[in-house]
């Protein structure tokens, strides 16, 4: 037989079809899986980009207060040194007034004792012997009012009369004395 025999032959094409549909659906799921994924990162960026948001804002107002603070320090730090400078004004100044001070308690104290080591003389005081001018007398050792009075003929009441502010309990050698007229 010279025919060619015909036998049906089995179609690859159904099956084909099949598996491409079959591969089509598993890569939509992938592909749906994928987009899934996506978008819960999308999620997560727009959420996590908020939150870097509101902490930009917390940092721009930490800024502003860190900001503030040093404005404030430095104003104080002006302060400080403005104090520093008018303290040490005061300190020199009171220093001064001191020295100045000791000073004059040094030339006081310069002068009561010379005073003190000064022979009394009726209260002048003489850098020799003391002389006794007219109507004068020199108080000498031993003496008293009354001796006084007596050697000169006068009356102690005279003569008391004419000193007045001496210390007659207590005459010092070289006092000078006035004399009443007689």
């Amino acid at each position: 037989m010279d025919t060619i025999s015909r036998e049906p032959s089995p179609s690859y094409l159904p099956i084909a079809g099949l598996i491409a549909g079959l591969v089509g659906l598993l890569l939509g799921g992938i592909a749906l899986a994928n987009a899934s994924k996506a978008n819960k990162a999308a999620q997560s960026a727009f959420e996590a980009s908020a939150a870097v948001s509101g902490q930009a804002a917390r940092i721009d107002s930490l800024e502003s207060a860190v900001s503030s603070a040093s404005a404030s320090a430095d104003s104080a730090l002006r302060n400080i040194a403005g104090l520093k400078t008018s303290t040490q004004d005061g300190f020199n100044l009171v220093a001064s007034e001191l020295g100045k001070t000791n000073g004059e308690i040094a030339k006081l104290q310069e002068a009561a004792t010379r005073t003190a080591s000064a022979p009394r003389t009726g209260g002048t005081a003489s850098t020799g012997p003391v002389v006794a001018g007219p109507g004068e007398y020199v108080v000498k050792g031993g003496d008293t009012g009354f001796k006084i009075a007596q050697a000169n003929g006068v009356s102690v009441a005279d003569l008391q009369a004419v000193n007045p502010g001496v210390n007659w309990n207590r005459l010092n050698v070289g006092q000078k004395l006035k004399l009443p007229k007689r």
